[in-house]
């Protein structure tokens, strides 16, 4: 059998066809019955490889997912509205999202959650931090590459930029960052987080009039959500001091870098 299925691609009916084998004499099926199910194992095998590949391609740094959150440590969310971007109407319409906050409230959690949703129904999403784009585009060596790296980033459906605010752009980067959002406007949806408020992107930028002709096409069609609470990372830390003690060496220098502070002087 193997040498009729190879030729003709179907390597999941060419895996599983025989535990098919047995339960169709059992049941007795018939030649379609058989035969749908023999269909169905293919699609099914494909189906579940095309999700494995958009998966990797996407460089998820971890999996979250909605029914993970925990809307009751955050009241500032609005539960609804997560659930309601969770039914992915805004990737058909093109849509952006930008969760905006202070560390360690959910942005990130979010922004992959709704990847995680996007992904499952077969849309390709792809995440990086803004400090990799900026450096990525900026460290193109000639035009013809600038060009293919730039398609990595207007291809996906989804294009999840994180962490938006923890670096300053140079000029160049800056410039990219606007080519970039300028040539995905109403073609392909953005889910942004950042810590800093809109109007702080011009000295992130260090350019006031480009950030504002950013701003203008990235808020254009969006939801903006703005989130205030407390920080899960230091919710968790102090559940395990109050469990182990004090915290390890490591745990206090990230609560330095998140609030500001110098980590050395620990």
């Amino acid at each position: 059998m193997k040498e009729l299925l190879h030729p003709l691609h179907l390597g999941h009916v060419e895996a599983g066809l025989p535990e098919l084998y047995e339960p169709a004499r059992l049941h007795g099926l018939t030649y379609e019955a058989f035969l749908r199910r023999v269909l169905t194992l293919e699609i099914e095998g494909r189906r579940l490889s095309a999700q494995q590949t958009r998966l990797k391609a996407a460089r998820l740094p971890v999996r979250k997912t909605l029914e993970e959150f925990d809307f009751s440590f955050q009241p500032s969310v609005n539960a609804r509205q997560l659930w309601e971007l969770a039914e992915l109407s805004f990737v058909k319409t093109k849509t952006n999202i930008v969760f905006l906050g202070p560390p360690g409230v959910g942005k990130t959690h979010r922004s992959i959650a709704l990847a995680v949703k996007a992904l499952e129904v077969g849309y390709c999403v792809l995440f990086i931090t803004l400090a990799h784009l900026a450096s990525d585009l900026a460290s193109a060596p000639h035009a013809s590459v600038l060009k293919q790296r730039m398609r990595r980033y207007l291809a996906p459906q989804v294009l999840v930029i994180d962490e938006v605010g923890y670096t300053r752009l140079t000029e160049e980067q800056a410039t990219l960052l606007f080519a970039l959002v300028r040539d995905r406007y109403e073609h392909g949806s953005i889910i942004l987080t950042s810590n800093t408020s809109f109007s702080e992107w011009g000295a992130l930028m260090g350019n006031e009039v480009l950030a504002t002709a950013l701003l203008d096409r990235l808020l254009h069609h969006a939801e903006a959500i703005s989130i205030q609470g407390k920080s899960y990372r230091m919710k968790n830390r102090e559940a395990r001091r109050r469990t182990n003690g004090t915290g390890s060496r490591e745990e206090r220098k990230e609560e330095f870098r998140e609030h500001g502070a110098d980590p050395g002087a620990d």
